[in-house]
C-alpha cells in the first residue's frame, strides 16, 4: 500500500471532522500547532482506521505554547544590555520576571484559543489546536487561562509592584489586540510590536536598570519588522490557497508590507549601530561595535526567510533555521564578551 496515499486519506478525514463537542481527534505525534506524521506512522493509521487523541495533559501543554516562550528572552535583554545580570540578586529578579511573562502569555493564548476556535478550524494548521480540535473543553481552557494570568500577575507583584503595572499593561494590550486591534490595519502591527517592547521594559523594571532610548528604538523597530513579516506571510498564504483570510489582510498590500519590513529593518540596524558606537572601547577593542556584524547578519537572514514565504511563525524560524540560529549565537557570544570585558 502507498503510504503517501494513506496520509492524504488521513488528511481528508481530519477535514471532515466535526467541530468542538463532535469527537474530533488527532494522531499521536503532534508538535506545537502542527501535526507531524511520518510515512510509516501515517500508513499504519490509514490501515487501522483509528486516530489517537492527545491526552489532556498534553493538550494543556500545547495550549500553553511553550515554543512561544522564546519571545520572553527580551525580558532578559534589558538587564543584559546594561551589564547588570551579575549584580546582587538581579539574575533572580529577571528570571522571575521572565517566568511571570511566560505564564501571562500562556494564559492569554488559552483564552484566545476559546475565542478564535471557529476561525481556527478553517486554518490549515491552527485547526489542530486542542480547543479547535475538541480535545480541550472551552470552559477548561478559559479556567486554565485565568489561573495562568493570575499566577503571572502575582509573581510580578512579588518581584516589584512596578513590574506588576507593566504586566497589567501587557495583558490589557494583548486582550485589546484580540478583541479589536487585530482587525485594524497598522494598529494591529503596532499592538504586536508593543507586546515585544513591554517585555523589554519589564526586564528593565525588574532589574532595575535605565533603558537607553536607542535600545528601546531597536526593540521597537525589530518588533515592527516581525509583526509586518507575520502579516506578509499570512497574506501570501491566503493568496496562494485562494481562500479568504482575515479581513485586515484585505486592507494590506504586498508592497505596503514590504515597505514596512524594509523600513523597520533599516531603523533597527541604524539604532543598534548608534547605541553600540555610543559605548567606549575596552582596552582598545571596540567590543560593542563588533556585535553590529552578527546583528546585521540576523536581520539579513531573517529578511531572506521572510522573502521566501516565512515569517508567520517567527519563533519556529528562530529554532529551526540553523543559519539564523548561528548568527544569533555569534551575536550572543560577542555581546557576552563585551559585557565581561566591561565588568
Amino acid at each position: 500500500m502507498d503510504p503517501s496515499r494513506d496520509i492524504q486519506t488521513l488528511g481528508a478525514t481530519f477535514t471532515a471532522m466535526p467541530p468542538v463537542g463532535g469527537g474530533a481527534c488527532l494522531p499521536e505525534d503532534v508538535r506545537g500547532d502542527s501535526i507531524v506524521v511520518g510515512a510509516a506512522r501515517g500508513a499504519r493509521a490509514g490501515r487501522s482506521g483509528t486516530v489517537v487523541r492527545r491526552p489532556t495533559w498534553r493538550a494543556v501543554l500545547v495550549t500553553m505554547r511553550p515554543k512561544q516562550w522564546v519571545k520572553n528572552v527580551l525580558v532578559v535583554a534589558a538587564a543584559g544590555a546594561a551589564g547588570a545580570l551579575t549584580r546582587d540578586d538581579v539574575p533572580l529578579r529577571v528570571a522571575l520576571a521572565c517566568l511571570a511573562f511566560c505564564l501571562l502569555a500562556s494564559g492569554i493564548y488559552a483564552i484566545n484559543d476559546v475565542r478564535d476556535a471557529p476561525e481556527d478550524r478553517r486554518h490549515p494548521r491552527k485547526r489542530f489546536r486542542p480547543v479547535a480540535a475538541g480535545e480541550l473543553d472551552p470552559r477548561a481552557a478559559t479556567l486554565l487561562g485565568a489561573l495562568l494570568i493570575a499566577s503571572g500577575l502575582a509573581l510580578s507583584v512579588a518581584v516589584r509592584p512596578l513590574l506588576a503595572l507593566v504586566a497589567v499593561g501587557y495583558v490589557a494590550l494583548t486582550v485589546s489586540y484580540t478583541i479589536a486591534l487585530r482587525r485594524v490595519p497598522i494598529l494591529d502591527i503596532a499592538a504586536i510590536a508593543g507586546g515585544f517592547v513591554l517585555r523589554a521594559v519589564a526586564g528593565g523594571v525588574a532589574a532595575p536598570v535605565t533603558l537607553s532610548r536607542w535600545f528601546v528604538l531597536v526593540v521597537t523597530s525589530a518588533a515592527v519588522l516581525v509583526a509586518a513579516a507575520k502579516r506578509q506571510a499570512e497574506l501570501r498564504r491566503t493568496e496562494t490557497a485562494g481562500v479568504n483570510g482575515r479581513s485586515v489582510l484585505e486592507r494590506y498590500g504586498a508592497a505596503r508590507l514590504r515597505l514596512i519590513i524594509v523600513g523597520s529593518a533599516a531603523v533597527a540596524l541604524f539604532a543598534y549601530a548608534v547605541w553600540a558606537f555610543a559605548l567606549p572601547d575596552i582596552d582598545g577593542i571596540p567590543w560593542r561595535p563588533l556585535t553590529i556584524i552578527p546583528f546585521a547578519a540576523c536581520l539579513a537572514r531573517y529578511g531572506v526567510l521572510v522573502r521566501s514565504g516565512g515569517g508567520e511563525a517567527p519563533e519556529e524560524m528562530l529554532l529551526s533555521d540553523r543559519w539564523l540560529a548561528l548568527a544569533g549565537v555569534v551575536w550572543l557570544v560577542v555581546f557576552a564578551l563585551s559585557v565581561h570585558a566591561a565588568g
